[in-house]
């Protein structure tokens, strides 16, 4: 029973099994017909004898003619069965995703033709989804590569494509759901827009149009620009390229800063050589003495110029990389002994009370330049000297040192004055900064770029400079230098 319903569901979903059926149902009809026709005139024609023979000879005449049509319909719908399942079975490699699959049909028919026009088909198609790959990884490849973050968002906001970059910038932005006022709070949409994109992917989706902001993560900035996706004039997503702008922005603020603090320390001292030349040519100062008064004022002004231009111009080769460095084998005693002699007459008409404690053993490094630590060490005795009322002392100490089984030379400077505030410890080695927010002049202005130099020469030695200060309690700047040569 099951083998017949399954031949005559294969005779009747078949179109070889239909064309079977419509061939034996003409020929069965034909018969009948002629054997309803002609039946009945036999019997008037003929004596019941030869009539009986004549019946008998039509009803085998019928079988055989049947017979044959059936062997004829079989041998017909083989011809044409083959080719259509060679047919079917190329289409369902196609489907598959054999794209190479052809037909091996050399017949001139209709379905020769037919063959052809699939071959011609399936070579086309592989040829286009090969140009689809290929752009693919060539894409791909580019998104790879890039340096900055690409995410593909679809309408609904739902991540459709993304780079590596934009993978790990969408992991570190999946936990700013709490962080940020979510104007979506509460929506029953669940996006993937992170946060901080969404309120530019609303505009970009509204405006149909590229739009460009600087977005702030904690302490990042980033740089977003996004445009829309459009499709027939519809708006079917958007896609965000993000770059890391942090170093760009700070090195525009240090840009500004520099400018205002650079045209603050210009300022005064060119209005004051403005304003007492200007005494002098009018004649406004009439006594010898206020006069001399008046050009050591424009006389120390211009060497303050002087000094800063000269720091300015140290800090921008240090930091541009075009400093000469004269690297050799000294003995740190030579740079403290002469720094000591420097200082010490200005030390002791201020009421100072200058130190010098080494070693008597060398304190040697041996790859260093002697001019450029000497700069570093009259530059932390200036400020010292600068900050240290009469009465106190002022220390300069060097000796070896074992970090971590290195040999470094410490040297420190050690002075009893005002200190530096704890605030604002972290940033003096920044240029133009002062913790003397008054920026008081005189006696204990300096041009706030001393200790920037410093650590940029200490930076070049491979070393490193702290300093520890309580306001009102003296300050101690402490050197690492190390002893053998950086590799």
């Amino acid at each position: 029973m099951k083998l017949w319903n399954r031949l005559a569901r294969l005779l009747w979903y078949s179109v070889i099994g239909k064309l079977w059926a419509t061939i034996m149902l003409l020929v069965a009809v034909v018969l009948l017909i002629l054997g309803v026709f002609l039946l009945q005139y036999i019997d008037i024609w003929f004596d019941e004898k030869n009539s009986h023979d004549i019946k008998v000879l039509f009803v085998i005449t019928a079988t055989i003619g049947f017979l044959l049509s059936t062997f004829f319909a079989f041998f017909l719908s083989t011809k044409i069965q083959q080719p259509l399942l060679q047919l079917k079975n190329a289409a369902d490699s196609v489907s598959q995703g054999d794209y190479s699959t052809r037909v091996n049909i050399r017949s001139s028919d209709e379905i020769g033709q037919l063959a052809n026009t699939f071959n011609h088909m399936t070579e086309q198609l592989d040829k286009l989804i090969h140009d689809l790959n290929d752009g693919r990884n060539h894409l791909a490849s580019i998104l790879r590569s890039m340096g900055d973050s690409v995410i593909t968002f679809d309408a609904d906001g739902q991540v459709t494509l993304t780079n590596p970059s934009g993978h790990l910038l969408l992991n570190q932005w999946s936990g700013l759901e709490s962080a940020w006022d979510d104007p979506t709070a509460g929506s029953s949409l669940t996006m993937s827009v992170p946060v901080p994109l969404r309120e530019l992917f609303y505009s970009v989706k509204e405006r149909g149009r590229d739009l460009t902001e600087n977005i702030h993560v904690h302490s990042s900035v980033w740089s977003v620009v996004m445009a829309p996706l459009q499709s027939g004039g519809v708006v079917r997503g958007a896609v965000a390229v993000i770059r890391d702008v942090t170093e760009e922005h700070k090195l525009d603020k240090m840009r500004r800063d520099f400018v205002a603090n650079i045209s603050h320390e210009i300022r005064t001292p060119l209005s004051m050589l403005q304003g007492y030349s200007e005494a002098l040519l009018d004649d406004i100062v009439a006594s010898p003495e206020d006069r001399k008064e008046l050009v050591q004022v424009i006389y120390d002004e211009s060497l303050r110029m002087g000094r800063l231009v000269n720091d300015f111009l140290d800090i921008a080769r240090m930091e541009a990389g075009h400093v000469d460095m004269h690297f050799q084998e000294i003995d740190l005693r030579n740079i403290l002994t002469r720094v000591h002699r420097k200082f010490g007459v200005y030390a002791k008409e201020r009421g100072v009370d200058l130190h010098v404690h080494m070693p008597h053993e060398a304190l040697l490094l041996r790859q260093a330049d002697e001019d450029r630590l000497e700069q570093v060490l009259t530059n932390l005795m200036d400020n010292a000297l600068r900050h240290t009322p009469a009465g106190k002392s002022i220390a300069i100490t060097g000796e070896h040192l074992q970090v971590n089984g290195t040999s470094y030379i410490q040297l420190q400077v050690k002075d009893e004055g005002q200190g530096i505030p704890q605030e604002d410890a972290p940033y003096i080695f920044e240029r133009f900064y002062k913790a003397d927010k008054a920026r008081k002049r005189g006696a204990s202005g300096g041009t706030g770029l001393g200790l920037a130099i410093v650590k940029n020469l200490i930076d070049l030695h491979h070393g490193r400079i702290v300093v520890d200060s309580v306001a009102g309690s003296g300050t101690t700047f402490t050197l690492l230098l190390p002893v053998e040569a950086h590799e």
